[in-house]
């Protein structure tokens, strides 16, 4: 609707996204507002797997819809590796292939697959694979800039260093991630989104690593690793969860990443690390994000549990049209808040 002032809280890549889509389908005003700086909070820590092999239709189909967005910003910021999962006992075979049928019937193209393709690779306690080419790793501040890039040229003023409740607009979006809770708290809404810790291990360069080293998986573990430069990242849930905002490396998980990278990848075997810090997911209990509006004025966009940035680009273009008063042409009824109370969630069991 023409006229309407809209705020976007939150200058990470959601938030950026739902600016830039807003402004491309002709909102008169549109303003990002972010606390700090663009792509400073979890977005900037963000390991930048762009996936669709989830166990559930409403995330598959928004990283779906996703892939085609990375994919049109070129090789400079998006990497078409793939996402190699692969297991080492016949269960978790068994889930692979389970969640594999329900992104076969959604068009997505995955495969089983020969791990031993991988040069380097372990893969002699291996029982099975699956690849999705489709998928790959990106650039998570770089993406969130071009997005604000775009955004600019269409109109959207970018507020850095500033609290978006100090501007005045029509409709305020929250992309604020973690701080969503009381952000929503401050405004009279319950928002169960709760911070949880999570750390990434960055090596120094791993001799002879291949440009194309798919991201990889260990489907029990969740233990992880992209190329990025030439160096890996290492990443995998924590066996005791860390709730909170205390963003703190804990050394005993630096030592036993790098010894799982040894095993699963030898070539790392010895690598120092070059870096390691630490990062937020915003969670939700069922690890889906909530989408839409909570009160009049107020619309949020938060709780991605670990998915935002892969997910993105359809939540910018979806949440836009659905603002716009235009059909979106997605269901986004598992989104509501209004889950919660009913009871009807159906957890995303691919949380990494």
């Amino acid at each position: 609707m023409a006229g309407r002032r809209f705020v976007v809280a939150g200058g990470g890549v959601v938030g950026a996204s739902i600016a830039y889509h807003l402004a491309e389908r002709g909102a008169d005003e549109v303003l990002l507002a972010e606390t700090g700086t663009v792509a400073s909070g979890a977005t900037g820590k963000a390991l930048g797997g762009v996936r669709q092999q989830f166990s559930s239709a409403p995330e598959v189909r928004l990283a779906k819809e996703s892939v085609g967005f990375f994919r049109s910003l070129g090789a400079e910021l998006f990497a078409e590796v793939g996402y190699l999962f692969i297991a080492t006992t016949e269960d978790g075979l068994r889930q692979l292939e389970e969640r594999r049928e329900v992104q076969l019937g959604l068009g997505v193209p995955v495969e089983t697959a020969d791990p031993a393709r991988v040069v380097g690779l372990a893969v002699d306690d291996v029982v099975g694979a699956v690849f999705c080419a489709e998928d790959g790793t990106a650039d998570p501040v770089g993406v969130t800039r071009e997005l604000v890039r775009r955004a600019v040229n269409l109109g959207v003023e970018v507020h850095e260093h500033t609290d978006a409740l100090d501007l005045e607009g029509d409709v305020l979006v929250l992309a604020t991630g973690a701080a969503s809770a009381a952000i929503g708290a401050k405004l009279g809404v319950e928002l169960p989104v709760a911070p949880l810790v999570r750390q990434l291990v960055e090596t120094e360069p791993v001799p002879g690593l291949p440009t194309d080293l798919p991201l990889v998986v260990e489907a029990e573990s969740g233990f992880h690793f992209r190329r990025r430069g030439a160096g890996l990242v290492l990443a995998m849930p924590e066996p005791d969860l860390r709730w909170g905002f205390k963003e703190e490396v804990e050394q005993s998980l630096v030592d036993d990443w790098l010894e799982r990278a040894a095993r699963r990848y030898p070539p790392a075997a010895g690598v120092p690390v070059a870096r390691a810090w630490a990062g937020l997911y915003d969670m939700t209990p069922d690890a889906h994000p909530i989408i839409g509006p909570v009160n009049d004025g107020l619309y949020v966009a938060c709780g991605f549990s670990g998915h935002g940035f892969m997910q993105a680009p359809a939540v910018g273009r979806i949440v836009a049209d659905e603002l716009l008063d235009r059909d979106p042409g997605f269901d986004l009824a598992p989104y509501r808040l209004e889950r919660f109370a009913s009871g009807s969630l159906a957890p995303e069991m691919s949380v990494l």
